[in-house]
């Protein structure tokens, strides 16, 4: 049971955010409001979406990429975060499960994932 209220606010967020739909095995690009100091600028974070979770404002999502020397480096965005000024799919993964943290063991080659066409 939760508050009318709260629910009215939450929804009047969830609708104010223009989400692309995603899922797991998606390679996205999420573009990150960056404050440093009193100035402001807007950081692209692109890599593979290996887990979806939560529902309604609470819901966050996780992106890996290999960094500098094939080190890996994931995040985790709230999805209706101030924070993300847009969510761009550069491409769609076929996978077979809806986390992949199973990438985190896998290198070069091996932790492909195929197109859909």
């Amino acid at each position: 049971m939760r508050n009318k209220y709260i629910e009215a606010y939450e929804d009047a967020q969830i609708a104010q955010k223009n989400i692309p739909d995603f899922r797991s095995g998606d390679t996205l690009r999420v573009a990150v409001k960056i404050k440093e100091g009193d100035k402001q600028r807007i950081q692209n974070f692109e890599g593979v979406c290996i887990a979806r979770r939560g529902s309604g404002t609470g819901e966050t999502f996780i992106i890996r990429k290999i960094g500098a020397n094939s080190v890996g480096v994931e995040r985790i965005f709230p999805i209706y975060s101030d924070s993300i000024e847009s969510i761009t799919i550069v491409r769609r993964g076929r996978v077979r499960r809806s986390k992949l943290f199973y990438l985190r063991d896998l290198r070069g080659k091996a932790a492909r994932i195929k197109e859909i066409k």
